[in-house]
């Protein structure tokens, strides 16, 4: 069986420029992510699908295989699907499972991927990704009114129906449902996680800056 870690991380960003190699603490972005798999063993390789000469560097450097991504690959509204099928693609051997981890994700709790890797075995999923509960109360603006979608008027916090929202922390799959185009697919397991670092996603400096003060507060 082969399990390997696919870590996509283009060029360009537009929000934040160099996102990826921009330290985060001592090491760049993407590097947290790679050093996430390293710890794993149950992965078998570490790739990082990028288009950017920098950030290939960065990653040779720090110990995982690159696969050179196609610019027609990497544009703004490509799916992150089409990234892991080009690995995939580009290997010269059979992979049974993926493991995604995204770099503007960089902070994860250090048994996450341990406990949902043998959960995904232990279930027999096609597909596995992890959630957060969702305690905001939420609604739409139309005429300029307000009105509750997930609440009625007046209702507390606490008691609102649960919802969740991908939090984005990683993602397990079968191989399979990657060649067909599917990161979750319609039987996927939705691991539910409450942990601050699922609130991070870097794409604003903003999101930068917090991920830096959890970090700090994590290593204290």
């Amino acid at each position: 069986m082969k399990t390997i870690a696919i870590i996509p991380a283009r060029g360009n960003s537009k929000r934040l420029p160099n996102k990826n190699i921009k330290l985060l603490g001592d090491v760049p972005l993407l590097v947290h992510s790679i050093h996430y798999a390293k710890q794993q063993d149950f992965i078998d390789a570490i790739y990082v699908s990028t288009n950017d000469e920098d950030i290939k560097h960065v990653a040779l450097n720090f110990g995982a295989k690159v696969i050179d991504r196609p610019n027609e690959l990497s544009g703004d509204l490509e799916p992150t699907v089409t990234a892991l099928k080009h690995v995939l693609e580009s290997l010269d051997y059979d992979v049974e499972n993926v493991v995604l981890l995204q770099p503007t994700n960089p902070l994860r709790p250090k048994n996450l991927l341990k406990e949902a890797f043998q959960l995904f075995n232990d279930t027999m999923s096609e597909s596995l990704f992890t959630v957060t509960r969702n305690h905001q109360k939420f609604g739409t603006v139309e005429n300029a009114v307000f009105k509750p979608f997930n609440y009625c008027t007046g209702q507390r916090s606490q008691d609102l129906e649960p919802l969740y929202f991908e939090n984005g922390l990683l993602y397990i799959t079968k191989v399979e449902h990657i060649l067909n185009n599917q990161i979750i697919t319609e039987k996927a397991y939705p691991l539910i996680i409450n942990h601050p670092f699922a609130s991070i996603d870097i794409d604003t400096q903003e999101d930068f800056e917090y991920a830096e003060f959890l970090l700090k507060k994590d290593s204290r």
